[in-house]
């Protein structure tokens, strides 16, 4: 997914590389599940009730400014309802959502559910 930096991810990027006091996220990053999409400066909706619970995001090394999950992220146990993007937040005490997405197609989902974005189907690019 190209360019869906959040405006805190943009600024965090450009003060890192620009060698100003930037600020590293808190790990393990976390992918969350919306029901409405956000954007740069605003937050999307996201999945509540069932066992939904945010699932720790793993990825490989950047290469030509891209990467990509590298292990399947997986949500049992979901409400009903339907998904329409992922957000990736930090672990920081107040955590700091730091980029953002549409799914290629909305999934409903019912009651009990298990939703799978498998490895090598979530990436992320900086273009």
């Amino acid at each position: 997914m190209a360019d869906n930096l959040t405006n805190t991810g943009e600024n965090r990027v450009l003060d890192f590389i620009l060698g100003l006091s930037a600020t590293a996220p808190t790990p393990p990053l976390k992918v969350a599940l919306v029901t409405a999409a956000g954007s740069d400066a605003a937050a999307g909706t996201e999945v509540t009730g069932g066992s939904y619970a945010r699932q720790n995001l793993s990825v490989g090394a950047a290469v030509g400014g891209a990467t990509t999950s590298s292990a399947d992220l997986v949500w049992a146990g979901m409400p009903a309802g339907t998904i329409v993007g992922w957000e990736i937040w930090d672990s920081a005490g107040t955590p700091v959502r730091l980029w953002y997405g549409p799914l290629n197609e909305p999934k409903t989902l019912s009651a009990g559910d298990e939703y799978r974005i498998a490895a090598g189907d979530l990436d992320l690019s900086i273009s």
